[in-house]
């Protein structure tokens, strides 16, 4: 047991599906995982873990946030021996060409955290996906007739930006090619480098911060169930510790 997860050594398989809603675990554990056992209710942060075709996978949720995030990535890593994390979840595109529902395969994460300042004094690191995983995830995604999209992302601590810079905020960002918003990648793929491990982020746009274009709740469901089938897809031909 660690601190904020009741799972016992072993019960956590070496690759982890990273949902921030614990609900969306339940789903993906119901849905697609064979004889899905519950391994953690504490703070009702439901992780499951279960097979997929023969290959053991465990789906954590994360709550949201970066602080919230490497708290469970932090522990999965070190505490139970996680070895490849894909986190799978929503975003807000910042170029006119990204659409609601198109999948966003996150190559590397700006920041405007503050939560590595200290480990890098005052340099910038360049957090980034495992190659090997992204790589096989666009494949993947292509031949499953999906639209993806591959390119950096920002992971901000605001969700909600302040009104004077609402109109603006993204533009900087958008025009240095970042294709889309979200709250947790940096974390995730920092920690995983730390450890040694692999990591990827994909997401599914929900929002269209430039042309106003919104999904609606079914569009959602049906966009997370895809997006978890393209995770599960990925991760079961992945050897951990490779």
């Amino acid at each position: 047991m660690s601190i904020h997860l009741e799972a016992r050594p072993g019960d956590i398989a070496p690759i982890v599906l990273l949902p921030g809603d614990p609900l969306r675990a339940q789903y993906v554990a119901e849905r697609f995982l064979g004889d899905a056992v519950c391994h953690n209710r504490v703070r009702n942060a439901l992780g499951f873990t279960g097979t997929y075709q023969g290959v053991r996978v465990s789906v954590q949720s994360t709550g949201m946030g970066m602080p919230s995030a490497a708290i469970y990535i932090g522990e999965l890593l070190a505490e139970y021996g996680a070895r490849v994390l894909v986190r799978i979840g929503t975003c807000g595109a910042i170029r006119a060409d990204l659409r609601p529902r198109d999948v966003v395969l996150a190559q590397a994460a700006s920041t405007d955290s503050a939560m590595f300042r200290a480990t890098f004094g005052s340099a910038t690191y360049a957090a980034a996906a495992s190659y090997d995983l992204l790589h096989r995830a666009n494949a993947l995604a292509i031949a499953r007739g999906q639209r993806v999209h591959v390119g950096t992302v920002l992971t901000s601590d605001t969700f909600y930006p302040d009104e004077a810079a609402i109109a603006t905020w993204w533009k900087p960002w958008a025009d240095h090619g970042v294709l889309a918003a979200e709250m947790e990648t940096a974390a995730l793929y920092t920690l995983a480098a730390r450890r040694g491990a692999q990591a990827l982020s994909i997401l599914t746009v929900s929002d269209n911060i430039v042309t106003d274009e919104h999904t609606t709740a079914e569009e959602r469901q049906t966009g997370f169930g895809d997006m978890a089938a393209l995770a599960l897809e990925l991760v079961a031909g992945t050897l951990p510790g490779t």
